[in-house]
């Protein structure tokens, strides 16, 4: 996997699946749940539009350009994955503030 940074400020990253598919996709964020960082992927269309199913990997910094992603199952993945939803609903509530 390698982080970049485009010209609008989204940092994107490179991801080869198990199969051998290469995805582009957007780094959603990257957060902390139960003492491991995780970090949240969208993959980009050939536009560069988000779309799909987010990816959500266990997250090492071993490298700043080129950390290192786990996969993660079953118990571990429901801790990462309500985190997410948590930010999710943060961004939201932030979105609906901004409103006003």
């Amino acid at each position: 996997m390698t982080m970049r940074e485009q010209q609008n400020e989204e940092i994107t990253v490179t991801l080869t699946l198990d199969n051998d598919e290469v995805l582009e996709c957007a780094v959603l964020t990257i957060y902390e749940a139960g003492g491991r960082q995780y970090i949240a992927l969208l993959p980009l269309d050939e536009n560069g539009e988000e779309e799909g199913d987010v990816y959500i990997y266990r997250y090492i910094e071993t490298d700043p350009e080129n950390p290192d992603l786990e996969n993660i199952e079953d118990e571990e993945y429901e801790i990462a994955a309500d985190a997410f939803d948590e930010w999710l609903d943060e961004q939201e509530f932030e979105e609906d503030l901004d409103a006003f």
